[in-house]
């Protein structure tokens, strides 16, 4: 057996394997495994169908901080079909939205919004939005108030630049920014994968964020480096 530890009040680490408290019990969001901890179901992370599964699993220093706390507000651009989503739901919002948290999904695609909003009957506290990350002024009303957490992951060119300004935008002071980027979605001009997240560690430390920790998703997440700022 591998040794337990707890991240966070819904997430548990068991040797390799990450494990968050099912906040829908008996309910498999993407087919991942369930299993019972001390008679409480969890649903296993899978880090090679979510960035912020992988970032967990390969960062070497901020593994306790990367999470947002419950109850938290939380805004996700790029949510996609929201394998990650269902697992952050489970940490900010518990059964029912027990913890009172809101998560703000934005995604461009529509396939994705049906999947979200599909999600949200039973995930109270999420909030699907269709809209296109770089365009605040379509869905920025939606989001009230500045957020606790913000979480990016979108294959344009330009992640850097989008992240900066939606930063600027809804992080509270203080807040926590997880840039998932991904090398080959920037503009190619010839340099390798550690030339771009080089340059896009200079945009971020020159908009002014700290630098928490930059984690290589390599063997997980291919192509992928997670930045994660405090500003």
């Amino acid at each position: 057996m591998g040794r337990k530890r707890r991240l966070s009040w819904a997430v548990l680490v068991d040797g390799r394997s990450i494990w968050t408290r099912n906040a829908c019990p008996k309910v498999s969001q993407y087919g991942e495994s369930l299993r019972r901890f001390q008679g409480v179901e969890h649903r296993r992370w899978d880090p090679t169908r979510s960035k912020l599964g992988a970032a967990l699993a390969r960062a070497r220093h901020t593994q306790y901080d990367l999470l947002p706390d419950e109850g938290s507000t939380c805004l996700y651009l790029g949510a996609g079909h929201g394998t990650s989503l269902s697992h952050i739901h489970d940490q900010v919002c518990g059964t029912d939205n027990q913890l009172a948290g809101r998560i703000i999904a934005v995604d461009l695609s529509p396939r994705c919004l049906r999947d979200l909003i599909h999600m949200a009957k039973i995930r109270p506290g999420l909030v699907p939005i269709l809209g296109d990350a770089r365009k605040f002024s379509t869905w920025g009303v939606m989001v009230s108030t500045k957020v606790d957490w913000l979480f990016q992951d979108v294959s344009q060119a330009g992640q850097a630049e989008i992240f900066i300004d939606a930063a600027n935008r809804f992080l509270k002071p203080g807040g926590k920014g997880l840039l998932s980027l991904k090398a080959a979605s920037e503009r190619w001009s010839g340099e390798g994968e550690r030339v771009v997240f080089e340059g896009v560690a200079q945009q971020l430390l020159d908009a002014g964020f700290t630098i928490e920790e930059q984690i290589n998703l390599h063997g997980l997440e291919d192509n992928h480096c997670l930045f994660y700022i405090t500003n």
